[in-house]
């Protein structure tokens, strides 16, 4: 849980951060910038705003989590807040180093000292790293003895952020908490903010092992179930629609429990499990066979337990029930079907 009612900036560092790639500028700047409490008060809507609560990463490396840049240089700002300045150029330098793909967009770079945030009902300092990429155009109209008149500027909607990275001053030993957003690259494209800036990979808590969890099922009813064991459309939808209850039902998951409940056959669950530890293989990941569900990440997942059976580009059937009200066959002329009971139509 985040909360940033009482939240104050300390302190603001501004840069330009060019495309390296298009050999676009980088200029540093050298001081620490001057606002107003109207100011801080847009700026705190513009850097907090868009980050979503409880979706929370750690700074990462392979080998030695001192070797990820951005750890140590958040290391040293919250040893000596004094010093933001210079670390914050450090910062630029390094996404300027990494900012070498034609795709990349230049901009603004906020690196920000935040006092006084709540995590999770604690509260902390943070350090707040905001890049702005896209400029908004603003029609400003005044009035004066009764005639009007009209020019227009560029800037910055305060409601639309690019990209940003929340570090917390805490849990340090594992690489902080963060919070990260990029809202102008999706998929393989936001792989820069992610991965070749930052550097981070998500934090493994209720959230997370509730989100991973739920995909393991999705993942293993909709592509594993149909291939080993032949089932059709419907027995998906039935099973999808049973995790889709369990979810919604259970304050716990325990792997043995949801196989028992879902699955119900001894051999189909003797292959979720051997599923879901592939899974976890593949991915380096480990989750555990019990764990207390996260009612946010639930409320978010919950979508891909849609059961649905569409038919060419004819017909799409909803499946929100009971499995035996549905059969499918065939023809002597080799066309398929459908056979629907019900008791009301609505």
């Amino acid at each position: 849980m985040l909360a940033y009612s009482d939240t104050k900036i300390q302190e603001v560092v501004l840069h330009f951060v060019g495309n390296s790639f298009h050999e676009e500028r980088l200029t540093l700047g050298n001081t620490k910038l001057a606002f107003t409490p109207e100011v801080e008060e847009h700026l705190l809507t513009y850097f907090l705003s868009s980050f979503k609560e409880n979706e929370f990463y750690r700074f990462h490396h392979e080998s030695n989590l001192n070797l990820n840049e951005l750890f140590s240089y958040a290391e040293a700002i919250f040893e000596n807040p004094a010093d933001l300045v210079s670390h914050s150029k450090s910062i630029a330098k390094h996404l300027y180093e990494n900012s070498n793909h034609p795709k990349i967009k230049g901009g603004e770079l906020y690196i920000v000292h935040i006092h006084n945030c709540l995590l999770e009902g604690e509260p902390t300092d943070a350090i707040g790293i905001f890049k702005s990429e896209t400029k908004d155009t603003f029609l400003d109209i005044t009035a004066e003895e009764g005639d009007f008149s009209i020019t227009s500027a560029e800037g910055i909607h305060i409601k639309n952020l690019d990209k940003g990275c929340i570090i917390f001053n805490t849990e340090k030993e594992d690489g902080y908490v963060l919070n990260v957003i990029d809202n102008t690259n999706k998929g393989s494209d936001a792989k820069f903010w992610f991965d070749h800036f930052l550097h981070v990979k998500q934090r493994e808590d209720a959230y997370y092992q509730t989100s991973s969890v739920m995909q393991i099922a999705k993942e293993f009813i909709t592509k594993e179930l149909p291939k080993a064991f032949s089932a059709d459309k419907a027995d998906q939808a039935e099973m999808l629609n049973k995790s889709a209850s369990y979810f919604k039902e259970q304050d716990h998951f325990d792997l043995s429990e949801f196989a028992n409940v879902v699955i119900q056959q001894p051999d189909i669950m003797d292959s979720f499990h051997d599923f879901t530890t592939s899974y976890q293989k593949e991915r380096a990941i480990s989750i555990p066979e019990n764990f207390a569900l996260n009612e946010t990440a639930i409320n978010k997942k919950k979508g891909v337990f849609k059961s649905v059976i569409k038919l060419d580009r004819n017909f799409s059937v909803y499946v929100h029930g009971d499995r035996n009200k549905i059969e499918r066959g065939q023809d002597e002329s080799g066309r398929k079907f459908y056979t629907l009971w019900y008791d009301e139509e609505k």
